[in-house]
């Protein structure tokens, strides 16, 4: 049964000003026929204006125009892309559907891509929540959600989710100790599955305003840093002989004791309390030297 996890840090952060909603389209290849009519339909008057008038060649010109404004608002819009119209500067909606789309000409068109991307962040360096220094690093796998709130939420999406994943895995590593001797307590080691999904939901929680969801993030790289390595090494090796010659221990006492039972309910031979303590310290020896042990036979009585 572990602790209580510290709280996720959740940073404040003001009310999106715009979300995102659907521009309004038009069949692409609908208006690009149009267009191309348009195109074709204005130099046929002009070339007849040339001999009928002025007039017709200024009719001409109009059509010319329009047809050249229609072709205008065409865009290709590529699979997991967005296009975030503004017209004046005002967000006017986002086209999300693939294909040849027509939309106002006179908006600007700015490419989101919302393909699933992954950040890798470098190896940090670090105090864990005992203050040994520890290097770790994650990755985060991510997407843009909203297009409008990453775009005008932020300066450049892409940089505020580096920042704010570092930010988060600085955040975890300074909450837990990086091993625990206690199976009580949480550490960076032995609970990376329980870490691992505190640091999605904290990323989660920094990149929202941004318009991003987190996928998923888990830890590439945890290690003691190099200065205190060979030290924390040491100590875990420690732990390690510790823990296994108590197995050893106890496993040794169990067959002792089943052994004492087994001569005494089959009445193999009657023993004193003299002789059972040697007799116990003798299998104790044998069961728990890390040693060959080297046996004596007795060829006179038991008692000699």
């Amino acid at each position: 049964m572990t602790t209580s996890t510290p709280a996720i840090e959740q940073v404040p952060m003001p009310a999106p000003v715009v979300r995102e909603r659907k521009a309004f389209v038009a069949s692409g290849p609908l208006m690009l026929l149009l267009g191309f009519i348009l195109l074709v339909g204005g130099v046929i008057l002009g070339l007849a204006g040339i001999d009928r008038g002025i007039a017709l060649i200024g009719v001409a010109a109009v059509v010319l125009i329009l047809g050249i404004v229609i072709l205008s608002g065409l865009i290709m819009v590529q699979p997991r892309e967005a296009r975030v119209l503004q017209f004046l500067g005002r967000y006017t909606g986002t086209v999300r559907e693939d294909g040849l789309r027509w939309v106002n000409p006179f908006t600007s068109r700015t490419k989101v891509s919302t393909r699933i991307r992954n950040h890798e962040t470098t190896v940090l360096k670090v105090n864990d929540a005992d203050g040994s220094p520890i290097e770790i690093a994650a990755v985060v796998v991510w997407h843009v959600e909203d297009s409008a709130r990453a775009m005008f939420e932020v300066d450049s999406f892409v940089r505020f989710v580096q920042t704010q994943t570092e930010t988060a895995v600085r955040h975890i590593a300074t909450s837990y100790p990086y091993d625990s001797n206690s199976s009580t307590r949480t550490s960076l080691r032995e609970n990376a599955e329980d870490i691992t999904e505190q640091l999605s939901a904290e990323i989660g929680l920094r990149v929202e305003s941004a318009g991003v969801r987190v996928i998923e993030s888990r830890l590439t790289h945890l290690a003691y840093a190099p200065e205190i390595a060979q030290a924390m090494l040491q100590r875990q090796q420690a732990g390690a002989v510790v823990a296994a010659r108590t197995r050893i221990v106890e496993g040794a006492v169990g067959m002792v004791e089943m052994a004492l039972d087994k001569i005494a309910e089959h009445g193999v031979v009657e023993l004193d309390e003299e002789r059972k303590a040697t007799m116990v310290s003798n299998l104790l020896v044998v069961l728990c030297g890390d040693r060959s042990t080297q046996p004596v036979v007795n060829t006179g009585s038991l008692y000699q």
